[in-house]
């Protein structure tokens, strides 16, 4: 495999997996709007931008396979004739998957085995012309074929007042040294003007004699056919001015406004706005955040440290002073942090512009007509965790495409549109990101959910007749229930809702069912809009320290034990016009102790509003998140830790699997079982962060 070895090489291979990634997704979206939109083309235009760029990329890192392959493509494209529009977008499909395959193997540092992107019989129409042979310079000015981005090249020169010429030259064949007389050629010409291209591309092992150069200059023809005629090296020369039309820039907005984004995606590969991009390792990013996190804990002790020498220094002169730095340390501390974490942060369009592709193919495998739509492409998370949920985004919108969705005959007969619909949402609510998956299909009908865990033995018949809808509704994420009447490969073995709520739980988020017979179902995915630093609120639990984010408090209640209640099990408190259900996270206080006060922290997810009982507040704090590994805490409702300015350790609260296991217990002891877990793992949760923070 012929490719840079040293640290350059490396770096530029890495630049290109980034950006091959990008090119491949925007050559879906191209192949998807040309077979939707018959006769565009301006999309093959874009198509065959994307598939240069994608060429000269890899041909700079020695990925020949690639950029053999890419340039097959280009040369079908170049014979656009040949092929019908419909034809064109499934070759990009194709080409796409292939490419996407190579990338994957290049990753790996494999290499990939040559394919043909062309299978069919047109193979050997498109690109004939190329084929044939050229007698002279001058026969074969006009059969030359520059790609799109050597026109935009061409375009911009014309801009700049200069003159584009096509330069074909034949090399003596006397000149023993064909390879090298091309390069003589191209050093011959630099001092007059840019060359933006060369036919053939790169010089074959035993040399060209006929090149074609595209070359941009202020000198007249006659000058630069002067310079090119190099005495025993070249023969003939033959140069000609190209008229060259400026091309208007396409208007934003309106129905082509995604188009239009596409290309200007493209346009930052092509050299054209590249000096506003610098592209940055993620973990570069990452130990940024993290010594910004330090910062922070450094905040809190200078400002403990205040806290327990002013009562020592009543009368020193420079506290005035002390406090004003402080205060312009924490500004520009908060400042560096939210500029850091808006590095981290990226639009979830780069997640979601996935799936027009995975929603054409699984429509097509199951016989079905989809519109896709998408709403808040521009809305931002922490691209660790945009990573982290494409797995399970994946699934549900293959589940809703196969599953969810009814064909088109059924459709029809229940009064439906034959298109079925689906639409991914994503949008900010407090800190949190919410994204949606929405069908307009059969809805999940409760009783068949019940049936089919009742037979997989999940539960037992008595179980089923004390769920409520919203709690059986939640038994599609059990391992194993699939309530899919036939087996595919795309659905119905009974795999993937269990990852989507277990990857939303590890990464402290929620996942929740909206669903209708006849009317559709909505999945909606709530993650947290970073893991790495948030506002909380400590409060103290059986003599222990603990967090839980601030955002997620709607309100703060205070109380006394004997206006608690228990109803149906479930112990509640008339909280002015509305009965609250409580989540007892302390030990039950023994008898007589009914003046004891208590405090309530309302947790309102959305769907259900919990009171969560404490024994005291403990004040609010800006928390540098640490990790637990699974070794350190067993318990899914601690989901990470913190250190304090002072030093002490808190724990926080992983509300999602605090709320997720009330709803699944609700017994009279189920505060006892919730402060049970929290109480045994503490110990062993606080000495390992205390160690991590050492």
């Amino acid at each position: 495999m012929s490719r840079p070895t040293d640290e350059r090489g490396a770096e530029l291979r890495q630049i290109f997996f980034e950006s091959a990634q990008e090119l491949l997704e925007s050559l879906n979206h191209a192949a998807l709007k040309l077979e939707n939109q018959q006769g565009d083309s301006e999309t093959v235009r874009t198509i065959r931008r994307i598939v240069h760029t994608l060429k000269g990329d890899s041909a700079a890192c020695g990925f020949r396979a690639l950029t053999n392959a890419a340039h097959e493509l280009e040369d079908a494209l170049a014979e656009e004739s040949a092929f019908s529009h419909a034809e064109l977008a499934e070759i990009a499909f194709r080409a796409a998957d292939l490419f996407g395959s190579m990338v994957s193997s290049y990753r790996r540092g494999q290499e990939p085995s040559p394919k043909k992107v062309l299978k069919n019989g047109k193979s050997n129409k498109a690109g004939s012309r190329r084929k044939a042979v050229r007698p002279t310079p001058a026969s074969q000015a006009a059969a030359v074929r520059w790609s799109e981005y050597e026109q935009l090249q061409a375009e911009s020169a014309v801009q700049q007042g200069k003159h584009v010429l096509h330069v074909a030259i034949q090399i003596d064949p006397g000149c023993a040294m064909p390879i090298a007389a091309r390069q003589l050629v191209l050093n011959a010409l630099a001092p007059v003007g840019q060359v933006l291209a060369v036919r053939p591309e790169a010089p074959s092992p035993k040399g060209d004699r006929l090149l074609d150069l595209l070359l941009a200059s202020g000198r007249a023809a006659g000058e630069v056919e002067g310079k090119a005629r190099i005495p025993t090296v070249v023969e003939k020369v033959s140069v000609r001015a190209l008229e060259i039309a400026i091309h208007p820039a396409p208007e934003q907005g309106g129905a082509n406004t995604a188009s239009a984004s596409q290309e200007q995606s493209q346009a930052s590969y092509t050299g054209i706005s590249a000096e506003h991009i610098i592209r940055v390792e993620a973990t570069r990013v990452d130990i940024v955040l993290n010594l910004v996190g330090e910062l922070i804990i450094a905040k809190s002790m200078l400002q403990q440290a205040y806290t327990e020498l002013l009562p020592q220094l009543p009368k020193e002169t420079s506290r005035g002073r002390f406090i004003d730095a402080l205060g312009f340390h924490a500004r520009v501390l908060s400042d560096l942090q939210r500029s850091v974490m808006k590095i981290r942060m990226v639009p979830v369009e780069q997640l979601l512009r996935r799936f027009p592709r995975i929603v054409r193919d699984v429509a097509r495998e199951c016989g079905k007509e989809v519109e896709l739509v998408i709403h808040g492409a521009d809305t931002d998370l922490d691209k660790s965790l945009l990573d982290v949920i494409a797995e399970p985004l994946t699934h549900l919108v293959r589940n809703a495409v196969s599953h969810g969705l009814e064909s088109a005959a059924e459709r029809v007969k229940s009064g439906k549109s034959a298109r079925g619909r689906l639409q991914l949402s994503s949008y900010h609510h407090g800190n949190q990101v919410i994204i949606e998956v929405a069908d307009d299909g059969r809805g999940i009908d409760p009783q068949r959910v019940k049936a089919k865990a009742v037979e997989k033995g999940l539960i037992s018949n008595e179980e089923s007749a004390r769920l409520s809808e919203r709690e059986t509704l939640d038994l599609v994420f059990k391992p194993g229930l699939s309530t899919a009447e036939q087996i595919t490969e795309i659905s119905g073995r009974g795999v993937g809702l269990d990852v989507v709520k277990a990857v939303l739980e590890k990464l402290k988020g929620s996942v929740e069912i909206d669903t209708a017979l006849g009317k559709g179902t909505t999945f909606r995915l709530q993650v947290p809009l970073t893991l790495a630093i948030i506002k909380a609120l400590l409060f103290r639990v059986g003599g222990r320290l603990y967090a839980i984010p601030l955002n997620a408090v709607a309100e703060i209640a205070r109380s006394h034990e004997r206006d608690i209640h228990l109803v149906e099990n479930t112990e509640v408190l008339q909280l002015r016009n509305s009965v609250l259900p409580l989540a007892r996270l302390g030990h039950r206080p023994t008898a007589g102790t009914g003046d004891k006060k208590i405090f309530v922290l309302t947790i309102d997810t959305g769907k259900r509003k919990l009171g969560l009982l404490v024994d005291a507040l403990a004040g609010e704090e800006e928390l540098v998140i640490k990790a637990l590994d699974d070794e350190t805490v067993s318990s899914e409702l601690v989901s990470g830790a913190s250190i304090l300015g002072d030093g002490r350790v808190v724990l926080i609260v992983n509300l999602a699997a605090i709320v997720d296991r009330f709803s699944t217990t609700r017994p009279a002891q189920a505060g006892g079982a919730l402060s049970g877990l929290l109480l045994t793992e503490s110990d062993r949760a606080t000495a390992a962060a205390a160690g991590e923070g050492r």
